[in-house]
């Protein structure tokens, strides 16, 4: 089974509101990039990729949260983030019952996570790369 057929399995088995928001999220986020592929890590969590890991969807008992990798580095100013605060790395946003996402947000922080990301492998240089500019 791919990861897209791994999540779709997942959202079906939600058969209450967090199976509606997890799709909802699902959908925006792969509507900020064409480019973006899905993942399926950690024995069960749906990840959102390109050019490194963007985002982690996981359904909890009473929330469902989107976990940014690199979250604390992204700007935030619609204040999505609302988890996350004490450490140095990632931020999450935890949506509970009847919570409505701003999906026009949410592509921005999306396409911002890329945007760090590839910045990130810019300057990454491979080490074939470095060895020629220093002759």
């Amino acid at each position: 089974m791919t990861a897209s057929q791994q999540i779709d399995q997942l959202i079906a088995g939600l058969t209450d509101w967090r199976g509606e928001t997890l799709a909802g999220v699902r959908k925006t986020i792969l509507e900020a990039d064409g480019e973006i592929i899905e993942e399926w890590k950690w024995m069960g969590s749906p990840v959102w990729s390109r050019d490194g890991m963007i985002a982690i969807g996981n359904a909890h008992k009473d929330k469902v949260k989107l976990t940014f990798s690199h979250g604390a580095s992204l700007p935030d100013p619609d204040k999505l983030f609302n988890n996350g605060f004490g450490g140095k790395v990632w931020r999450a946003i935890d949506l509970f019952e009847g919570d409505e996402l701003d999906e026009r947000a949410l592509k921005d922080l999306v396409r911002a996570a890329i945007d760090y990301n590839q910045a990130k492998k810019k300057k990454k240089a491979p080490s074939g790369a470095r060895a020629k500019l220093q002759k």
